[in-house]
């Protein structure tokens, strides 16, 4: 039986870092800030993520980040 990788397990490490933010409602702004990166580099980071995960929304992201126990 193949073993069927999580969308999430295929992100990088700060792509998760991102993710994560997301689906806890932070801008991305308040991302840039918190990670001491620019704006451009976190909405990059977010476009990756959507297209791994084959999401459309950030509010998708919170809804999938939920059903997987991954935020509270």
């Amino acid at each position: 039986t193949e073993t069927q990788t999580a969308p999430h397990e295929l992100l990088s490490e700060r792509e998760f870092q991102v993710m994560l933010a997301l689906a806890k409602g932070r801008g991305i702004s308040h991302i840039a800030n918190e990670l001491n990166l620019s704006v451009k580099t976190i909405s990059t980071y977010r476009s990756r993520v959507l297209e791994k995960m084959k999401i459309d929304k950030n509010a998708d992201i919170s809804l999938y980040a939920m059903r997987n126990g991954l935020i509270e």
